[in-house]
């Protein structure tokens, strides 16, 4: 439980930035100096200052070391998944709550915070996963995943309606990932889920009659900026083309692994082994069959 940093530029030292807390998610804006958090017992939404976590390693100013190097968005609990999406000069964040979805909008100096931009209360489905597309530069949809498929929200009108619903499969499902396909002006996906992924524009009609499909059922499954889908199995990772979810590459395991996502970082994917007391970080460079640990 914390956050730490590993300088892998040297010789591999680890530093604590933040300890006794327990960290859901976490994303890096260099360009914002901001760190955004979903963390502690009530998975609160929290946005740390770079250049104040930097100085708990260098500590070369006194002074920055007093202040409060975080600030709460907009007092949130309860925060289930969050995504930031970035549209010409405006980075929004769309975060998914126990029964509603808030949209915050990024405000520069002298604000240089999320200020509150729509709100989304009780809705019918729980959202697990969510997302923000722009239709064809103009109108804004919220996109968001729940136990029973996939949603919008027409941001302008407040309109819900659903997208897909796997009425084949009994029970809940769990959605995994919601990607806005490149070069559709916003208004093509891929919802992937379960095993399972399948393309729809943003009125919910078919776009690809063939569907993608795991070799297995992916505990994490994550975007990639080469276009490109991977999904961490237990038995194996697997790397599909987005546009066709053709198979690209596959590693498998020595043994049993739950993985999850962390980041991307250049041409490299961080992920975690999700363990009870402790867990190990890896790494795979993408276009080489390798994988390191640390």
């Amino acid at each position: 439980i914390g956050l730490w940093l590993l300088d892998r530029s040297g010789q591999g030292r680890v530093y604590s930035l933040i300890s006794r807390r327990r960290f859901q998610q976490i994303d890096v804006l260099e360009g914002l100096n901001v760190l955004i958090t979903i963390s502690g017992k009530k998975n609160k939404l929290r946005v740390y200052y770079l250049s104040w976590l930097r100085n708990k390693i260098l500590r070369n100013d006194p002074e920055m070391g007093k202040k409060q190097g975080w600030i709460s968005v907009g007092d949130l609990e309860g925060c289930v998944h969050y995504k930031v999406v970035k549209y010409e000069r405006i980075k929004f964040l769309v975060v998914a709550l126990r029964n509603s979805v808030e949209v915050y909008a990024w405000a520069p100096k002298p604000y240089h915070k999320f200020m509150a931009f729509k709100s989304f209360h009780s809705l019918y489905q729980k959202p697990l996963a969510v997302d923000l597309t722009v239709e064809n530069g103009q109108r804004l949809k919220v996109i968001y995943g729940s136990v029973a498929g996939f949603h919008a929200i027409d941001v302008d009108s407040g309109m819900v309606y659903d997208l897909y619903l796997p009425t084949h499969i009994q029970g809940s499902i769990q959605p995994h990932t919601i990607i806005i396909l490149p070069n559709t002006s916003g208004t093509e996906l891929l919802l992937t889920y379960e095993d399972e992924g399948v393309y729809v524009d943003i009125y919910g009609h078919f776009t690809k009659e063939s569907i993608l499909q795991w070799g297995e059922t992916p505990a994490c499954v994550a975007y990639l900026q080469s276009n490109q889908i991977m999904g961490w199995g237990e038995k194996a990772i697997e790397l599909r083309s987005v546009e066709a979810g053709n198979l690209e590459g596959v590693f498998m395991h020595k043994k049993s692994h739950k993985l999850k996502f962390l980041c991307e970082r250049n041409d490299k994917v961080f992920f975690a082994s999700v363990q009870s007391g402790s867990s190990q970080i890896y790494f795979m460079t993408l276009g080489q069959n390798t994988l390191f640990n640390w």
